[in-house]
């Protein structure tokens, strides 16, 4: 009997922390997710070191965000990685940065819950 009380108990220990909850990390809100956006259109335009940054410091922080899904992740990194100055602002730069940054109010917009309709009686 105390064997088995033993082993409920070296059990319980075991998985409390795989059962503790994390805390509830809220999902980026339109005008932040919109921010990123605006801060990588006026890095494609203006091309400066400051600007580019902006785009990036916004961002970093939603890299370990831990509701956000893999893709949004991706897109994100990949602007990330094209929102730096470069020598000349062709518009190659600046499409592969606008084309990027509209992608992120999509991909990474909080997921709409569709609500069930209710069925109707059929005679």
């Amino acid at each position: 009997m105390t064997s088995k009380i033993t082993r409920v108990l070296l059990l319980l220990c075991i998985t409390s922390p795989a059962i503790a909850t994390e805390p509830y990390v809220p999902w980026p809100s339109k005008d932040q997710l919109q921010g990123i956006e605006r801060a990588a259109y006026t890095c494609s335009r203006d091309n400066t070191t400051e600007a580019c940054a902006r785009v990036r410091q916004l961002a970093d922080p939603l890299m370990d965000h831990p509701r956000l899904p893999g893709l949004c992740k991706d897109v994100l990194w990949s602007l990330m990685d094209e929102a730096k100055a470069a020598s000349t602002n062709d518009y190659r730069r600046k499409d592969t940065i606008t084309n990027t940054a509209r992608r992120i109010p999509r991909v990474c917009a909080e997921p709409v819950k569709k609500k069930e309709k209710p069925k109707s009686r059929q005679a």
